[in-house]
């Protein structure tokens, strides 16, 4: 392991060393408090053929992106060029068919706009490459319920509805947005919606995925591939919170394997999930969220713009996800192998890569790495790294902690 750390994080750090111990890749873990940087660790292997991971190594980060996404946008909400609870057709005309003439920017941040049914938009995963495609597509599509009713993580049509509100407001492309308005005034050499041809001999080949298997939880996966409609009828009528087809429907398109396995997909702009992130730079942009918009003398928005950020806008059971993530603006509540962080809001991603604010405690955190598991929303290396930082920072003397 690498980098540094400062001696009242030394808990953390030995948490993120082992964790690097314990698994094959490499990872990169990044921490600031009140503003400043306390932990830049980074380890492990970037490639299979041995080479080192190092300090500025990227990772994509899959749905970890959204929390850029939504950064973008609520840029120009702060800006006033956007209204949470105006419609979307106000800034996206076409949008205004199939019953979403009054579906809200509120309900596409808060994952309760219906739109979250993939395989409905699409025939096939090489069609997320499309930009153009894809928002015309969903522009046309009927939600799966009345908006603002119920909730659904929206895994990767998100990125498309957010970041074409973006593009309608600013007149640039939500990558240009991320580049110019977070990564550039923030200093960041780390934050890419994409990944641009020159960055490329940086990035951690992701372990190749071989099957539904590596995306979907067991469960899931032999619903749909060994026992399929009878499973689900008979999860049905036990009343399981686990409906199959949703899961996949929402999570995994025909042809997903193939697409992740393509250069085409760092040419692309798949704003739910291909962003390459190094911890440092995931971690800054959380750290202005955690100081009320601000990080050292650059001011990204309002501290009523985060303010806003952070309200929980429902906590009903997703219609995906099974559990209630307490949808944010954009963002899901923190979850920590301890407890709950209440004020705390971030986005984690499949396999493992993740990052949150917590305002209270003027707190962020976050991992990125190569090689993982879990769930769509992360696994249990991010949680426990998150419970040993906020164990770290209530260590701290009063006049020094939060």
């Amino acid at each position: 392991m690498q980098g540094h750390s400062s001696a009242d994080f030394t808990e953390l750090a030995e948490t993120f060393s082992h964790q690097l111990r314990r698994t094959t890749g490499g990872a990169s873990l990044a921490v600031y408090h009140r503003g400043e940087l306390v932990v830049d660790l980074w380890g492990g292997l970037r490639t299979n053929e041995g080479d080192p991971w190092q300090s500025d190594t990227l990772a994509m980060c899959f749905s970890t992106t959204k929390g850029l996404a939504s950064a973008a946008l609520h840029l120009q909400a702060d800006a006033g060029l956007v209204d949470y609870d105006a419609p979307v057709a106000t800034y996206w005309p076409e949008f205004a068919q199939n019953g979403k003439e009054n579906l809200t920017v509120r309900h596409v941040l808060s994952h309760s706009a219906g739109l979250h049914r993939l395989r409905s938009v699409i025939e096939n995963a090489h069609q997320i490459l499309d930009w153009d495609y894809m928002v015309g597509a969903l522009a046309r599509e009927r939600p799966a319920y009345e908006p603002g009713t119920k909730t659904g993580y929206h895994a990767i049509t998100y990125g498309w509805l957010v970041g074409e509100i973006v593009r309608r407001v600013t007149g640039r492309p939500l990558a240009d947005v991320v580049a110019d308005d977070l990564a550039k005034p923030l200093g960041l050499d780390g934050l890419f919606l994409g990944c641009p041809p020159q960055e490329r001999h940086r990035v951690a080949p992701l372990e190749p995925m071989r099957s539904a298997r590596s995306v979907l939880p067991s469960p899931v996966y032999r619903a749909e591939k060994a026992v399929g409609t009878q499973l689900a009828r008979g999860l049905s009528l036990v009343r399981s919170p686990v409906n199959p087809r949703r899961v996949i429907n929402a999570l995994l398109p025909r042809g997903m394997e193939d697409v992740l396995a393509s250069p085409e997909i760092m040419d692309a702009s798949v704003p739910a999930m291909n962003g390459f992130f190094t911890a440092r730079s995931l971690a800054a942009v959380y750290a202005a969220l955690a100081g009320g918009g601000a990080l050292g003398d650059v001011r990204l928005m309002s501290p009523e713009t985060v303010r806003r950020i952070g309200e929980e806008q429902n906590n009903r059971r997703d219609l995906v996800l099974v559990i209630p993530m307490r949808w944010r603006l954009g963002y899901h509540r923190v979850m920590t192998s301890r407890g709950g962080c209440p004020e705390g809001f971030g986005h984690f991603g499949l396999g493992g890569s993740g990052g949150w604010a917590d305002p209270s405690r003027d707190l962020s955190i976050a991992m990125v790495c190569n090689r993982g598991g879990g769930t769509p929303v992360g696994d249990l290396r991010l949680m426990r790294l998150g419970a040993a930082a906020i164990a770290c920072v209530d260590r701290l003397p009063a006049t020094h902690g939060s």
